[in-house]
């Protein structure tokens, strides 16, 4: 999120943390999705008391955090959301070829497989899907660790996590997405609702996943002026 809070920082505080779970100088072990969910909200009204905020979130920060804007509605603003739709609902998964979803089940399984591991073999399973993918992080940035969530999913660790809906924003709402990948994250019916909703607006770039990594000065100016036109029509 550096160029992010580049561009942003002139006009607007920015806050940034690791996800529970993610922090390598913390144990690894796995989260609810309540717990998660609970130290967005504290983290929020510590940073920001009194006030609602405009969340930036990708890819498990986009269920996370919507999960926190659907339970915290009188904290969030504003959603801008990246790559990350109604992955998952029945849309989604009706739009997606066979070989889609094998693939993402494929990659799902070795992470959470990867977390279930742990240790040296285990982050050597998360950077090799990841080098899979292109991730632009740096590879001893990227652990097992981060795995977590999918074994969650997929192992029930922590219980699953509950049944969700598909996150229908109550806000203004900006969401992009890559149009460059092998299988979408987001259904049509989905982006076409949201697009129809007052002050919320669908950008496609040509993109892979990481879409504020690819094409951070597109993804930035359409950011700075989607916030300054919501700040003016949203009380």
């Amino acid at each position: 999120w550096d160029p992010q809070v580049a561009a942003l920082k002139d006009r607007y505080r920015c806050v940034r943390f690791t996800l529970p779970g993610f922090d390598r100088a913390q144990p690894a072990r796995a989260y609810r999705l309540d717990e998660v969910v609970d130290r967005i909200r504290r983290i929020v009204e510590t940073a920001c008391p009194g006030e609602r905020v405009t969340l930036l979130v990708h890819d498990w920060g986009c269920f996370f955090g919507y999960q926190f804007a659907t339970r915290h509605p009188a904290l969030v603003k504003r959603v801008i959301g990246v790559d990350i739709g109604d992955a998952g609902s029945r849309r989604n998964l009706a739009a997606l070829s066979l070989t889609a979803k094998l693939k993402v089940v494929g990659y799902q399984v070795w992470l959470a497989a990867a977390w279930a591991v742990g240790g040296a073999l285990g982050d050597a399973m998360a950077r090799w899907m990841a080098a899979q993918f292109r991730a632009p992080a740096p590879a001893a940035e990227i652990g097992a660790r981060m795995g977590y969530p999918y074994a969650v999913q997929w192992f029930k660790v922590k219980g699953g996590f509950p049944p969700l809906r598909a996150f229908e924003p109550a806000v203004p709402m900006l969401y992009f997405y890559g149009e460059r990948k092998p299988f979408q994250f987001q259904s049509q019916a989905w982006l076409d609702k949201l697009g129809a909703r007052p002050h919320s607006r669908v950008v496609p770039l040509p993109t892979g996943h990481w879409v504020m990594v690819q094409r951070p000065q597109v993804f930035n100016d359409t950011v700075r002026a989607w916030l300054a036109k919501t700040d003016e029509e949203v009380a």
